[in-house]
């Protein structure tokens, strides 16, 4: 029987330790604070917004909304980042994407103080992933799917872990890390030559694409033994919310299958205030 990797026990559990970690952190007079820079009024980014403020209260860290115009200027933007970046109260600063057209150009994630990046993305970050020494902050979305695969004890040394979508975002960091721990990792994009062939020889299948319901039977193998992730969060034709995978097409096909909604995404989330948790821990050993 198909086993579905629910995230809600995983969040549950991680909530407790992440209160008990602030309130220690508080006792010493350090508070967790997350600090959130949207440009705009994004419906998605506004919701994604509510959900991390609510997180954050929940395991007793402060939030806060810098919230500009979707005209705001390049200057005026950039201003806001520096003063966050030396605002001693907070210590993870996170720019929710997307920007404005006229923003898009400026490299966002070496603008953050480093040592407030709870979203990965500095080139820090990337570097210590590169060197296998992950000294920084782990990629968001790619930690959910470890603290995933952590939870349900599944193995992830000498397995065949195919990633289809290669962003900066999740494929490649993701890649590097499950390479790290002695996976072999194939990252498989929109170019890729007979893609079907490569997943149908996967232990473990890995969707970021971001196309509804791309991945269904025909791309697994007969045996049905494999573990499907999936981090698409898309919009079916009835507009209901769906994944990459087809899950109902696939469901009986695999050993087991991450849902959407209930998976990933709010991992990801998590991923996040562990992050923001790890910051503030990083600062207070600083000050002793």
């Amino acid at each position: 029987m198909t086993k579905v990797l629910y995230a809600k026990p995983i969040i549950e559990e991680s909530k407790l330790k992440l209160a008990q970690k602030t309130a220690n952190l508080k006792k010493r007079g350090f508070t967790p604070k997350m600090c959130v820079i949207l440009v705009g009024n994004n419906p998605a980014s506004l919701l994604y917004i509510k959900n991390k403020k609510a997180f954050c209260e929940e395991v007793g860290a402060e939030f806060e909304l810098i919230h500009l115009d979707e005209d705001t200027t390049e200057q005026t933007f950039i201003e806001q980042i520096e003063k966050v970046n030396t605002d001693k109260s907070i210590t993870g600063l996170f720019v929710q994407l997307p920007v404005s057209k006229h923003l898009k150009h400026i490299d966002i994630s070496n603008l953050v103080n480093p040592e407030k990046d709870v979203d990965g993305f500095h080139a820090n970050s990337s570097l210590d992933l590169y060197r296998n020494t992950e000294k920084s902050f782990i990629p968001c979305t790619p930690k959910g799917i470890l603290n995933l695969l952590n939870h349900y004890e599944i193995s992830i040394p000498g397995k065949n872990i195919v990633i289809i979508g290669r962003s900066y975002i999740v494929g490649k960091p993701l890649s590097l890390l499950l390479s790290n721990r002695d996976a072999t990792v194939t990252l498989c994009h929109s170019k890729t030559i007979n893609l079907k062939e490569i997943t149908k020889n996967a232990d473990i299948i890995i969707s970021a694409v971001g196309i509804p319901k791309y991945l269904d039977s025909n791309y697994l193998s007969k045996a049905g033994n494999q573990i499907l992730i999936d981090v698409g969060i898309n919009k079916d034709v009835n507009n209901k919310t769906c994944g990459d995978i087809d899950f109902e097409n696939v469901k009986n096909h695999v050993a087991a299958i991450t849902p959407v909604p209930g998976g990933i995404g709010p991992l990801t989330v998590n991923s996040l205030i562990e992050n923001l948790i790890l910051a503030t821990e990083k600062i207070s050993s600083k000050k002793g």
